[in-house]
C-alpha cells in the first residue's frame, strides 16, 4: 500500500494540473473552434453558390469573429453597413471617371482620406464601419481596373454586387456560428464594471469626507485611475449593444450613466480640494454636517451590493441629493460641499439607472427615451493628419502601379489602403501596430505557402471536409492564441494572422496551385502593407505630449469663448464637450493635466449656472468684469473681482444667494489652484 501512495498522489496532482490547464485554455480553444467553424461555413456557402472569389466570404467571417459575442455581432452589423456604403461609392466612382484613370485613382485616394478621417473621429465599431466602407471601395476597384489602372466601368455594378454579396455572406455565417455557440457576457461584464466604478466613487467620496481632506494626494491618484476606468467603459457598452437590441433602444441611459460618473468624479475632486484648504476643525465640522444627510446604505456596501439593489440605492441617492440641496447652511464653503456631494449622488443615480437596465430589474424605474446626443470631436487635427497620410500613401502606390504595370499593383493598393486606414485610430501606437501586423502577414505567407504547396498537394485532399480539416490545423491554434493574448503586440500579431491567412491562401474550387500567382499576390499584399507601415514613420501621428497640450489649450479656448459670452450653451452641452476632450487625453497624460481639464469643465459649468442668478440680483456687470479678466488670462484681477462680487452678495443670507456664493468659491478655488494654466495655457 505504501508503494501505491506516491503513485496515487502523483496521479491526483497530474490530474489537477491537467484539469487546471483545460479550464485555462478551454475558452480560448473554443474561440479557435468558432473561428474555424465560421470560416469553413462561409467558404462552403460561397463554393455552393459558385461565387467568383469565395475567399472574401471566408475572410469576412474571420475578421468579424471576435472572442466576445457582442463584439462579433456588433462588428458584423457595422461591417455589413460599411460594405454596402463602399459598394455604392465604388459604382459611383467608376461611373464618374470611366475614361480618366488619373482622376479615378485620385478619387480613390480621396476616398481613403475621407475614410481615415471618419475612422479617427468615430469610435469603436462605428469607426470600423467608416474604415470598411473605404476598404470595400478599394477591394472592388482592385478587381475593376486593368494592369495599369484602366477602368472597366461596364462591369462595375455587377462586381460591386458580387463583392458585397461575398462579404455579407461571410458576416452572416460568422454571426450564425457565434449565436449558436455563445450566449454572450458583455451585459454582465458591463454591469460589473459600472457597479465597481460607482461603488468606488461613492466609498472614496465618503472616505474623503471622513478624513476631512487629509489625503488629497491619494484622492488624486484614485481619481486618475477611476477616470481611466470610466473611459474604458465605452467599448464594453458597444459590445453590449451587439448582444441586445433592448440596450440599443435605451442607449441614452448608458450615455447618461457615463456622464454621471464623470460629474461625480469632478464633484469629488472639488470637495477634496475644498476640505484640504479649510482649517482642520472647520473641515471636520462641514464634513460631519453633510455626512449626516447621507443614508446608511450609501456609506457601506461594495460592488455586489450596487449590482444586486440598483433601484433601492437609486432611491437612496435621490433622497441624499434632496436632503443635501435643502439642508441649512451658514457659510459658502458648507454650501459648496453640500452641492458637490448632491451632484455626485445625482451622477451616481444615473449609473444606478444603467445598472437597473442591465440587470433587467423588474422594479427598475421607467425612463423616457432621450434623443441621441450629438458627437463631440475632441480634436480634429489627428483626423486631418490621418486623412492626409492615407491620401499620400494611396496616391504613391497608384503612381508606382501605373509606371511599372506591376500585375499585383492592385493588391498593393488594396492593402496599403487597409493598413493606412485600419491603423489610423491607434494614434501614437499606429506605427508599432502596423509593424506587428506586417510581421503577422509575413508569418501568414510562410504558413499559406506550406499549406498550398506542401500540405494540400501531398495530402490528396479532394473533398471540402478534407480542406476544412487542414484549415482547422492552422485556424484553431491561431484563434486560441488570439483569445489568450493580453499584450498589445500579441493581439496585433494574432489578429493580423487571422485576418490575412485566408486571402493569402485564396482557396478556390477546384484548388489552384499556380506558384507565380501565389507569390505575386503575396508580394502585392506585403508591399502594400509595408507602404502603409512606412507612411506612419514618414508622416507620424501627434505625440501624446503634444496632443495633451492641444486638448488642454482647446479646452481653455472653449472656456474663454464662454466667458466672453460668445457661446450660449447649457450645462449638459458644456459637460458633453468637456468630457469628450477628457476622454481624448492620452493615457500618459499627467495627473495635473487631467486636473486642469477637469477644472476648466467645472468653471464653465459653474459660470453657466451662476450667470442667471447674479443677473437677477442686479450684479451682472460685476460678474461680466470678473469673467472678462479671466478670459484675458488676468488671474489675479479676476480673483479680486470675484471676491468683490462675493462681498456684495454677502449682505443677504437667502439660499439662492448662498448657492451663488458657493459657485463663486468653487471658481475661485479652481482658478487659484491652476493659476498658471488659466493665465498662459498648457504650454
Amino acid at each position: 500500500m505504501t508503494g501505491n501512495v506516491p503513485y496515487a498522489l502523483s496521479r491526483g496532482a497530474g490530474g489537477g494540473l491537467l484539469e487546471n490547464a483545460v479550464r485555462a485554455t478551454g475558452p480560448s480553444l473554443l474561440f479557435g473552434l468558432r473561428l474555424w467553424g465560421s470560416v469553413s461555413l462561409a467558404l462552403y456557402a460561397a463554393f455552393w453558390l459558385q461565387l467568383d472569389n469565395p475567399y472574401w466570404a471566408a475572410t469576412s467571417a474571420a475578421i468579424v469573429c471576435q472572442p466576445q459575442l457582442g463584439a462579433s455581432l456588433r462588428k458584423g452589423w457595422f461591417r455589413m453597413l460599411g460594405t454596402l456604403v463602399g459598394a455604392v461609392v465604388s459604382v459611383l466612382l467608376a461611373a464618374s471617371f470611366p475614361q480618366d484613370r488619373l482622376m479615378f485613382l485620385g478619387s480613390l485616394a480621396l476616398c481613403g482620406a475621407v475614410s481615415a478621417v471618419a475612422a479617427t473621429v468615430l469610435r469603436n465599431f462605428a469607426s470600423y464601419a467608416a474604415g470598411l466602407a473605404g476598404y470595400t471601395v478599394a477591394i472592388v476597384v482592385g478587381d475593376l481596373v486593368g494592369l495599369t489602372g484602366t477602368v472597366d466601368a461596364d462591369k462595375a455594378f455587377l462586381l460591386a454586387v458580387s463583392r458585397a454579396s461575398e462579404i455579407c455572406l461571410g458576416i452572416a455565417c460568422a454571426g450564425l456560428v457565434l449565436a449558436v455557440s455563445d450566449f454572450g457576457t458583455a451585459r454582465r461584464r458591463l454591469a460589473s464594471l459600472i457597479g465597481a466604478v460607482s461603488s468606488n466613487i461613492a466609498s472614496g467620496f465618503i472616505a474623503t469626507l471622513g478624513s476631512a481632506g487629509a489625503h488629497l494626494g491619494d484622492t488624486q491618484d484614485d481619481g486618475r485611475e477611476l477616470v481611466r476606468r470610466v473611459i474604458a467603459l465605452d467599448p464594453i457598452i458597444d459590445q453590449a449593444f451587439g448582444e441586445s437590441s433592448e440596450l440599443r433602444y435605451h442607449s441614452p441611459v448608458l450615455q447618461r450613466a457615463v456622464d454621471g460618473l464623470y460629474v461625480a468624479l469632478g464633484a469629488w475632486r472639488t470637495a477634496a480640494m475644498l476640505l484640504s484648504q479649510l482649517p482642520r476643525e472647520r473641515a471636520r465640522e462641514a464634513a460631519d454636517s453633510v455626512l449626516a444627510q447621507v443614508p446608511t446604505e450609501l456609506c457601506a456596501g461594495g460592488n455586489a451590493d450596487w449590482i444586486a439593489r440598483p433601484v433601492t440605492l437609486r432611491r437612496s441617492a435621490d433622497l441624499a441629493a434632496q436632503r443635501l440641496m435643502t439642508m441649512p447652511v451658514d457659510t459658502p464653503a458648507l454650501q459648496l460641499l453640500a452641492d458637490k456631494l448632491a451632484a455626485a449622488f445625482a451622477g451616481l443615480a444615473r449609473a444606478l439607472d444603467a445598472l437597473a437596465l442591465l440587470m433587467a430589474d423588474p422594479e427598475r424605474l421607467t425612463r423616457r427615451r432621450q434623443g441621441v446626443r450629438r458627437i463631440d470631436i475632441p480634436d480634429w487635427l489627428p483626423a486631418v493628419i490621418n486623412g492626409a497620410r492615407a491620401f499620400v500613401t494611396i496616391t504613391g502606390i497608384s503612381l508606382l502601379w501605373i509606371v511599372t504595370a506591376w500585375p499585383s499593383g492592385s493588391q498593393a493598393i488594396v492593402f496599403a489602403f487597409i493598413v493606412s486606414v485600419l491603423m489610423a485610430p491607434h494614434a501614437d501606437q499606429a506605427y508599432a501596430a502596423s509593424f506587428i501586423a506586417g510581421v503577422g502577414i509575413v508569418f501568414d505567407v510562410v504558413l499559406t505557402a506550406i499549406v498550398t504547396f506542401a500540405v494540400l498537394p501531398g495530402s490528396g485532399v479532394e473533398t471540402f471536409v478534407g480542406l476544412s480539416l487542414i484549415l482547422a490545423a492552422f485556424l484553431v491554434p491561431i484563434g486560441a492564441l488570439l483569445a489568450m493574448a493580453r499584450q498589445p503586440w500579441q493581439v496585433g500579431l494574432f489578429a493580423a494572422m487571422t485576418m490575412f491567412f485566408v486571402p493569402l491562401l485564396a482557396p478556390t474550387n477546384p484548388t489552384n496551385y499556380n506558384t507565380l500567382t501565389f507569390y505575386n499576390t503575396a508580394l502585392g499584399i506585403v508591399v502594400g502593407a509595408g507602404a502603409g507601415t512606412l507612411a506612419f514613420r514618414l508622416i507620424p501621428p501627434l505625440s501624446p505630449a503634444y496632443q495633451t497640450r492641444r486638448l488642454l489649450d482647446l479646452a481653455l479656448h472653449d472656456l474663454r469663448r464662454l466667458l466672453r459670452r460668445r457661446t450660449v450653451t447649457t450645462t449638459e452641452a458644456w459637460d458633453a464637450r468637456g468630457f469628450s476632450r477628457l476622454s481624448g487625453l492620452p493615457d500618459s497624460a499627467a495627473p495635473v493635466q487631467r486636473a486642469r481639464l477637469l477644472a476648466a469643465i467645472l468653471i464653465g459649468a459653474e459660470v453657466i449656472r451662476l450667470g442667471c442668478t447674479v443677473r437677477q440680483l442686479g450684479l451682472g456687470h460685476a460678474l461680466d468684469a470678473a469673467l472678462a479678466s479671466l478670459a484675458e488670462g488676468e488671474v489675479g484681477l479676476a480673483t479680486a473681482r470675484l471676491t468683490s462680487l462675493d462681498n456684495a452678495l454677502a449682505v443677504s443670507r437667502t439660499r439662492t444667494v448662498m448657492k451663488a456664493r458657493a459657485r463663486i468659491l468653487a471658481i475661485r478655488k479652481a482658478v487659484t489652484q491652476h493659476a498658471n494654466f488659466f493665465a498662459t495655457g498648457a504650454g
